[in-house]
């Protein structure tokens, strides 16, 4: 073998151990029903973000919500990953989890220096749906009722499609 195969082959090997390890930090802390700080890092959209918690990055998808689609161009994807942004990136939040989805994701709630819950924030702010397959929460529907009579955010859509209709017509092009 070639000096650059071989050096490939070791940082590709280093790479897969670093992310097994980073999966194992999270299996064994278990920060399911858990609460705790922690930085954030990355917004990846308007529901997933990553935090820093004990210098290990944590995937975090936020409870009760569902925003547009930034991949697949769904209006609002982008407005909604910079409201996000806007409301938490770069600080120091808590963090309530409550599951882990089949993503290996924490399922959270966030709350930011300003105290303010994140999740509820952007349904406020009109960018992001009440997720009912997954959340029961009253005030997290008021909240979308809310939002919409005041068509504030993508409710000045009357035709906005929600993420989950979204998401399923683009699967179905793909065949």
């Amino acid at each position: 073998m070639g000096r650059l195969t071989i050096l490939f082959l070791y940082f590709f090997f280093n790479l897969s151990e670093a992310k097994t390890a980073v999966f194992d930090f999270q299996v064994q802390v278990n920060l399911k029903n858990q609460t705790f700080t922690a930085k954030v890092i990355r917004i990846l959209d308007g529901d997933t973000m990553e935090v820093l918690y004990q210098n290990t990055p944590i995937k975090i998808r936020l409870a009760h919500i569902d925003c547009p689609e930034k991949r697949g161009s769904q209006p609002f994807g982008n407005n909604a990953k910079i409201a996000l942004s806007d409301l938490c990136f770069g600080q120091i939040v808590t963090v309530q989890g409550e599951k882990y989805d089949r993503y290996k994701r924490l399922i959270a709630v966030i709350i930011n220096v300003k105290k303010q819950v994140v999740n509820q924030e952007m349904i406020k702010q009109g960018m992001a749906w009440h997720f009912k397959k997954y959340s029961t929460n009253q005030v997290y529907a008021n909240l979308e009722i809310e939002a919409r009579r005041k068509k504030i955010g993508l409710w000045q859509d009357s035709n906005a499609v929600a993420p989950w209709a979204w998401r399923k017509v683009k699967h179905k092009k793909k065949f």
